[in-house]
């Protein structure tokens, strides 16, 4: 039998960072090269599964006699509940939409600030976001991570904590974001609010319903809010990464039943 790993989280976390980076370069060889577009969009995904990754080459030795596909079944075995589902839906749908409304409005043109005219590109383009971020992402920083830090932490801080881990390791999509100097700056800023902001969310929802399509919808949603309204990504931030925030707030102070304060033993 394999060891048992002393730090298995800190032990995820760097060999997670570590997969995603060493991919990025590999990525950035691969332009420099000249290599096929093809070839780019199939190492940007494998980047974004690279936490799934850790977390299978890990498996063995974080739980040790326990089968990977049986651990994976548990995180989608909880019925859904038809009410969590919906109140992510509706709010990210209203969050969407406002910020549609809203840059069409300060748009020169008179037509809804949408980057698709046709629904078989949004399909396409929905289906290739889920496989970019939330299928490849959620199982590891989520249904792993995040449970791992709720047995010591109360839900909130677990939360604060996954969201600057997980922020931060999109270090490198930032670096290639085009952006310097100050607008480099705000960018990020903007970027780790909406992060933190959606990290509290997802976990106040996932709590209530301990299914891992959960998170992956409001994850889905959440990258979905940034592609699907055309205009400047810098002013798609302020408002998306904003009323995520104002979210988030709302949640933390209502804090109904108590589902970001109570810790994981008491539930």
């Amino acid at each position: 039998m394999k060891q048992v790993i002393k730090s298995p989280l800190i032990s995820f976390i760097v060999l997670t960072y570590a997969i995603f980076f060493v991919i990025f370069m590999v990525i950035g060889i691969s332009i420099l090269l000249g290599a096929p577009e093809s070839v780019t969009n199939i190492l940007q995904i494998i980047a974004a599964w690279s936490s799934t990754f850790a977390f299978i080459i890990l498996f063995r030795r974080i739980y040790p006699g326990l089968r990977l596909m049986d651990f994976i079944k548990e995180q989608f075995a909880p019925r859904l509940r038809f009410s969590v589902l919906c109140t992510v839906v509706i709010i990210q749908v209203i969050i969407i939409s406002v910020t549609i409304l809203l840059l069409s409005i300060t748009t020169d043109t008179h037509e809804l600030a949408l980057s698709f005219t046709s629904l078989g590109t949004l399909l396409f383009a929905f289906l290739d976001n889920l496989v970019r971020g939330p299928l490849g992402e959620e199982l590891g920083w989520r249904g792993y991570a995040l449970n791992e830090l709720q047995k010591k932490c109360s839900p909130l801080k677990s939360a604060v904590l996954v969201g600057v881990l997980w922020g931060f390791w999109h270090t490198p999509l930032w670096l290639a974001s085009g952006y310097t100097g100050m607008n480099l700056i705000k960018y990020i800023v903007l970027f780790m609010i909406g992060i933190l902001a959606f990290s509290i969310i997802v976990t106040f929802f996932y709590n209530l319903n301990k299914n891992l399509v959960i998170p992956i919808v409001i994850h889905q949603l959440f990258n979905f809010s940034l592609i699907i309204v055309k205009g400047d990504l810098m002013d798609i931030l302020v408002y998306v990464m904003l009323f995520y925030f104002v979210v988030a707030i709302i949640l933390i102070v209502l804090n109904p039943k108590e589902i970001l304060y109570k810790s994981f033993n008491e539930k």
